[in-house]
């Protein structure tokens, strides 16, 4: 059931990725920051398509001391022209410069722009009409836009791993919002990901029809729900340890659906004796914010499976 379920996952996206192409990374800027190196790269997800992005490196790290790294995916909000700045330290909302505050933990992380976004925008089209945009040429291609975000991601993770700073057998990935998608979108197609972490988006598409939700378009994947929905796609990272966060009261995550889906995730890692590599925390009195409950969880999952 597992396997035929990963498979017509795999249809609904689109189908196959294409053979990777060469990375051809390039180093575009160093700036040395208050415990951290921060590198503005470029690497190669598709023929001519490059996907800019930002490194922290903490102090100290480097090829004789590597460590353990976190591919930060980030928020959506709205904000297209800022993408990777925000959890790079360098823009937004400072709860959200999580790729500064997990270097300070003694990571390194990587923080890419998705498509659509920050020095992603390119040609005629910006914004809301550019995602709107991509959205519909992928699913005219017979694909959507979660294929080309998972894509992204795991060309992602092809580069993180040729940094010398970084311990290839020890990565996670965290997001908030959109990010929290990209991260249970990325998890069952990507073992070398040893720890997911989604952080307050968790809207199963049962929920979002119910509740008539305008959700981010990475969350609509055409004809899921002939095979399943959400809760059954994250199930897929089992094995792999995966913590989710959620506010109770987040007005794009529906509890009911939410946390019958708990149970669904939790009922596959007992499936696979995995029960204590799922958790998940959903704090009373709180909407869709990264909170200091919900980041110290993140601190612990993240320490518990890539530091222990």
């Amino acid at each position: 059931m597992r396997v035929d379920f990963k498979e017509r996952l795999l249809e609904c996206l689109g189908g196959p990725w294409p053979e990777p192409c060469p990375l051809e990374p390039r180093v575009e800027e160093t700036t040395e920051h208050d415990g951290y190196r921060l590198e503005k790269v470029t690497y190669q997800v598709e023929p001519g398509e490059r996907v800019p992005a930002y490194v922290v490196i903490p102090a100290g790290v480097d090829r004789a001391k590597p460590a353990p790294a976190v591919c930060v995916w980030h928020q959506h909000n709205g904000a297209y022209g800022i993408g990777k700045t925000e959890p790079a330290g360098l823009g937004g909302a400072e709860m959200h410069h999580t790729g500064v505050h997990l270097a300070r933990e003694g990571y390194v992380a990587l923080c890419p722009d998705a498509a659509g976004f920050g020095e992603r925008q390119v040609g005629k089209l910006k914004g809301a009409a550019l995602e709107r945009f991509l959205f519909l040429k992928y699913v005219t291609n017979g694909q959507c836009l979660a294929w080309k975000n998972i894509l992204d991601m795991r060309r992602a993770v092809d580069y993180l791993i040729t940094r010398p700073e970084v311990q290839a057998d020890q990565l996670g990935c965290y997001g908030h919002s959109m990010g929290s998608t990209h991260s249970y979108l990325i998890g069952p197609w990507e073992p070398r990901l040893k720890v997911v972490i989604g952080n307050c988006c968790f809207p199963t598409l049962a929920a979002i029809n119910r509740a008539e939700i305008l959700h981010c378009f990475p969350n609509f994947i055409p004809g899921l729900l002939k095979y399943g929905d959400v809760p059954e796609m994250a199930s897929l990272i089992a094995p792999r340890a995966l913590h989710l966060n959620l506010g109770e009261t987040d007005y794009g995550t529906p509890m009911p659906e939410a946390k019958a889906g708990i149970e669904t995730i939790a009922r596959a890692y007992e499936a696979v004796h995995a029960e204590e590599n799922f958790t998940s925390f959903i704090e009373p009195d709180v909407g869709h914010e990264l909170s200091p409950a919900m980041w110290e969880r993140v601190k612990q999952t993240f320490a518990k499976h890539l530091k222990s």
